[in-house]
């Protein structure tokens, strides 16, 4: 009896150990996005991320991108309050690039032409454009959960430290914050576990006019391009890149709101009710990071960005290996196909799925 007594109380041990071993396994990320809202690109990446059974989330950091900084951090709080997710940090980041300005580019089009899509600052969904501390009625209400008092640099920096080569940056916006973690603490980058970024442009088959005819400039990569630099000089340990190239392969159909519509959870009625038909830009970078097998084609090169204030002003350099200049450019994987029917089933299921660790929001309708 004494031996069976043993034999069910070392069991319970086992697997009371057992439970912090398999939460050590999730994969760790900081999502570090320009979190325009609701729905569109941004919001839905994030959502895919969470809602994966895989990962843990250790914080979302937040920058100037699509929108103004202030008003994608109140978008972020109030779908974390939507899934129940309050428990993950938002962290604001920066609002302004290292060099680059709206006003500048204003003066830059007057030598070079314009710059179709300027994010923040040409661009706004549902209401006016408009300067960078106002927050315009949001039509999925305003939060009432706050920021972390921490900055996204240092936070990035903590995380890091405190997980040494286990976090994984996930980045889908502006290069900023990373270059702010950088020029803080050099060692940043060698700590993570990897680089996952949307960003970059080469040579896109596409009419869009965003770039049919300046193939080379891409929105992320271009609005901070001494960030971007910064960011391609440093050195991870691996470091993937989703372009404008493999992105423009992918869209968010109609067909996919209407299967992500017909799950009840409150992500995916989210989904359902802020989507747009647009490139899934950031869901794929997202995504292909969860399951790599939904690329299928992938090209290793020497990625940089121009830093000249010239007409290539932002454009993304890329060299074959051998070809490089040799300057401390980053080899980078890059993504050229991808498996769209595996990818969008994926990304359905992701979005339609119960948010793991969701708790209900108190004070809030």
């Amino acid at each position: 009896m004494n031996r069976i007594r043993v034999s069910l109380l070392l069991a319970l041990v086992a697997a009371i150990l057992a439970l912090p071993a398999h939460a050590q396994n999730k994969r760790k990320v900081i999502i570090d996005q320009d979190a325009a809202g609701p729905g569109g690109t941004d919001m839905q990446a994030i959502l895919a991320l969470i809602n994966s059974p895989e990962t843990e989330v250790l914080g979302i950091t937040v920058l100037t991108g699509v929108a103004w900084r202030d008003e994608e951090v109140a978008h972020t709080l109030r779908l974390l309050e939507i899934i129940g997710r309050t428990d993950i940090p938002v962290l604001p980041g920066a609002v302004f690039p290292l060099v680059n300005s709206k006003e500048y580019i204003a003066k830059w089009e007057t030598l070079y032409g314009k710059v179709v899509y300027q994010g923040a600052w040409n661009y706004a969904k549902g209401h006016a454009v408009h300067g960078p501390w106002e927050i315009p009625a949001m039509p999925e209400g305003a939060p009432i959960t706050k920021a972390s008092a921490e900055d996204a640099a240092h936070f990035m920096i903590r995380m890091v430290h405190q997980y040494p080569h286990e976090v994984t940056v996930y980045a889908a916006g502006p290069m900023t914050d990373l270059a702010l973690a950088i020029a803080l603490d050099p060692h940043f980058p060698e700590l993570t576990k990897e680089l996952i970024v949307m960003g970059g442009s080469l040579n896109p088959v596409t009419d869009d006019p965003e770039f049919s005819l300046t193939r080379r400039r891409e929105f992320n990569f271009w609005m901070d391009p001494e960030a971007s630099r910064a960011v391609l000089h440093a050195r991870w340990p691996r470091f993937v890149l989703t372009t404008v190239d493999i992105s423009v392969k992918t869209r968010m159909e109609k067909t996919l709101i209407a299967q992500i519509a017909k799950s009840s959870t409150p992500a995916a009625q989210y989904v359902a009710r802020y989507a747009e038909a647009n490139y899934l830009w950031d869901e794929l970078a997202a995504v292909s990071w969860l399951d790599p097998s939904i690329i299928t084609q992938w090209q290793k090169l020497y990625i940089d960005v121009n830093v000249e204030h010239g007409a290539g002003y932002g454009d993304t350099l890329a060299w074959t290996i051998g070809n490089q200049p040799g300057m401390g450019e980053s080899l980078v994987e890059v993504q050229r196909d991808l498996d769209k029917e595996k990818f969008y089933k994926e990304y359905v299921d992701l979005l339609s799925r119960p948010t793991p660790n969701a708790r209900a929001v108190t004070g809030k309708n």
